[in-house]
């Protein structure tokens, strides 16, 4: 049982901290590592200082422009912004019609590899179906740049399918490979739960698509057709960041249910489990068998209990802050702070946790090495992590 496991797992921490010791073994050091508890370290303690820079109406994610000195950033109600270092924040014209409440909305941005040229740029967004049904979509569309912003041409090219009833679980964050040969599209399972599973159904899944929305021959399920021929890997729950690493690998973090928000690997075919096996529990209680227990599914490299509410994933490659090159930046919604895990091989150990006593929604790096990201809510903050000294 989980609760026996978590006695067991507080007692170990505890001894732990009161031990100058090693740990008794390799592996009980590799289970505390990737579940065990991780107090956060007030922001005094920081290595850095935070600045705030502007706010805006429940910011969900946001992409820099070449240079640096301009960002695009989505509030969830139906904007697309244009963050400008040296000028007002304008608004960009031409953004799509979106179904906003619960989860929903205006989701990520990512601009297109070739943008410095085409000026394309993606979104996502949840519109509503017939009746009470909602899903999420992503579309391209050109950016045109100026002192009235729009967006023109814009083409939608995937949509999570089928639309169910809800506004939860949608997911829908963006990644290009490092090679811009492919687009990859987190799917929430909807709060559904079975369609993480179901090969019919797009949800619950990451997707690699062409940029063009067209799905690559060399899938792994792409002889079979339809929605299942653009699945990537399975097994998903609410998967909120997305991001490759400095050597190519595809990393992805997820909200579990009562405990158990995970970070993954994500390999080719891969199935994750979700919702036979997972760390957390259902809400009411009901036991989830741990991951442990089926060794076929793929497990995630870290995991929470209790929850962090994960949102916004980031790899950090740079020298401005020390000791942090190749680690994977991630903000904790409940969770109130930024987590830092250092990238070892295939292997993820949780190296630092701050407390900024306020939701983090998303993280970014500039091009010169420095942390941005997104509180959340209503008068959500962009803020500056400046390296101190």
């Amino acid at each position: 049982m989980k609760s026996l496991s978590a006695l067991a797992l507080s007692a170990a921490i505890a001894v732990a901290a009161c031990s100058s010791g090693p740990a008794s073994n390799a592996a009980d050091s590799a289970a505390l590592d990737a579940s065990g508890a991780q107090p956060a370290t007030p922001l005094a303690d920081a290595p850095f200082t935070v600045r705030e820079v502007a706010s805006f109406d429940e910011p969900w994610a946001m992409t820099f422009l070449p240079g640096g000195k301009q960002a695009l950033v989505t509030e969830r109600a139906g904007k697309l912004k244009l963050w400008q270092e040296n000028g007002p924040a304008l608004d960009v014209a031409g953004v799509p019609a979106v179904a906003y409440g619960g989860q929903g909305g205006l989701g990520d941005v990512i601009l297109a590899p070739d943008f410095a040229a085409s000026g394309t740029v993606y979104l996502s967004w949840v519109e509503a179906g017939d009746g009470d049904n909602f899903g999420a979509v992503v579309g391209k569309a050109t950016l045109v740049q100026g002192a009235a912003p729009r967006l023109d041409e814009l083409q939608v090219i995937w949509k999570q399918d089928p639309k169910v009833p809800g506004r939860g679980h949608f997911s829908h964050r963006l990644a290009f490979s490092p090679d811009g040969q492919y687009l990859f599209i987190t799917s929430g399972e909807r709060q559904k739960f079975d369609p993480a599973q179901d090969m019919g159904k797009n949800l619950g899944k990451v997707i690699r698509l062409k940029p063009d929305g067209s799905g690559p021959a060399d899938n792994p399920f792409a002889k079979k057709g339809g929605v299942t021929a653009q699945i990537w890997s399975l097994g998903h729950r609410n998967l909120l960041g997305l991001a490759f690493d400095g050597s190519g690998r595809l990393w992805q973090q997820e909200m579990g249910p009562k405990g158990g928000d995970e970070v993954n690997l994500v390999e080719r075919g891969a199935n994750y489990g979700y919702p036979i096996v997972s760390n957390g529990d259902h809400y009411d209680g009901k036991d989830i068998p741990d991951h442990p227990t089926r060794p076929e599914f793929a497990a995630p490299k870290l995991w929470w209990n209790p929850s962090i509410s994960p949102a916004g994933l980031a790899w950090y490659g740079s020298d401005l802050y020390p000791g942090w090159k190749n680690s994977l930046l991630m903000g904790a919604l409940s969770g109130q702070g930024l987590i830092r895990m250092s990238i070892d091989g295939d292997t993820l150990h949780k190296a630092d946790r701050w407390d900024f006593g306020q939701r983090i929604r998303e993280v970014e790096v500039r091009e010169d090495g420095s942390v941005w990201l997104l509180s959340d809510g209503k008068d959500g903050k962009l803020l500056e992590l400046v390296p101190k000294g």
